[in-house]
């Protein structure tokens, strides 16, 4: 064999599984433009027949579940892989030099490569899926549980579910996909507006927001509540466009009334650069409270219309 098995252990311990033994040929996923395609043709085959029909309410649903087959394939084959890892890692620990140890080891590795070359491709395609998805809907795809993270290339952004990071930052080791850089809080509730066009106004607020702030930290990861009807869901699709890591912290609904400030919690503790905060309910507030107490700049949009309070004082003192 070509590599020491302390130099395996080492290259598995960081996730790759790229042990060499040769050439041996391995299928690989389809051509990047023939996937896009074939995904583009179906999805605007498909969605097209829904507008102006009893189903167009379901539309909706019925393209969150096409992206949603890709991840759940995915995932499946994420878990063959950790098995047969886990199979190797044991392989390595008992290693005893003899022919047929070696043999199971390299049977072991290659079918641990061929797993993570269909997760990878299957990624692949939920990837796309996922930003047919956001052309169609405005919205960052999630799954309905857990995370969606792409272990090869940053093709989007990574949506990190909040449990998730919080139990790989407490175990004192991250994942290889999961998000690195400075957590960048957002807030903001699920709003009513008098026009379409002050509708747009707020959106263009948190755009403008985001990519001023992200100007000042390149390495932001952005932390939201992970609403799919306010504004969270505003940013999260600025995350996706902008192809900034997302890390979702969702209501435990068994907390009942307690939820939201769990939740506020959780978010402080991963000590954010910042708080953005745009209007909202009263848990936001405490939130805004809570951050200012703890020394984190909040950069304050609760004014009128996505605005800076302060500001709108001042222009309303200006004119009376």
């Amino acid at each position: 064999m070509h590599t020491t098995l302390a130099a395996q252990l080492a290259q598995l311990e960081l996730g790759h599984l790229s042990m060499d033994r040769g050439e041996r040929t391995r299928a690989e996923p389809p051509e990047t433009e023939a996937v896009e395609q074939t995904l583009a043709a179906i999805w605007s085959d498909l969605l097209a027949l829904f507008p102006d029909s009893a189903l167009e309410e379901d539309a909706e649903e019925i393209a969150w579940g096409l992206v949603n087959i890709f991840h759940r394939a995915a995932a499946k084959r994420g878990r063959q892989v950790d098995r047969a890892t886990d199979e190797i890692r044991a392989l390595i620990a008992s290693a005893d030099g003899s022919e047929v140890h070696s043999t199971e080891l390299e049977r072991q590795i290659d079918r641990a490569q061929a797993a993570e070359a269909a997760m990878l491709g299957l990624e692949w395609f939920r990837e796309i899926a996922a930003r047919l998805y956001l052309h169609e809907t405005g919205s960052s795809w999630r799954p309905s549980g857990g995370s969606r993270l792409s272990h090869g290339a940053a093709l989007t952004s990574a949506v990190v579910d909040g449990r998730d990071f919080l139990r790989a930052r407490s175990e004192s080791r991250r994942r290889a996909a999961m998000p690195e850089g400075q957590p960048v809080l957002f807030a903001g509730g699920r709003l009513s507006f008098a026009t379409a066009e002050d509708a747009k106004t707020v959106a263009n607020s948190v755009w403008e927001t985001l990519d001023k702030l992200r100007d000042r930290v390149a390495d932001m990861v952005l932390v939201h509540g992970g609403d799919t009807k306010g504004l969270d869901r505003v940013a999260a699709a600025w995350a996706e466009r902008r192809s900034v890591a997302q890390v979702a912290f969702g209501l435990d609904r068994r907390l009942g009334a307690r939820a939201g400030f769990r939740r506020n919690d959780q978010m402080l503790s991963l000590n954010p650069r910042c708080l953005v905060a745009f209007a909202g309910n009263g848990v936001l507030e405490r939130l805004v409270i809570a951050a200012k107490a703890k020394g984190v700049h909040v950069v304050d949009r609760r004014g009128p219309l996505g605005t800076n309070p302060k500001f709108s004082a001042r222009q309303s003192s200006a004119s009376g």
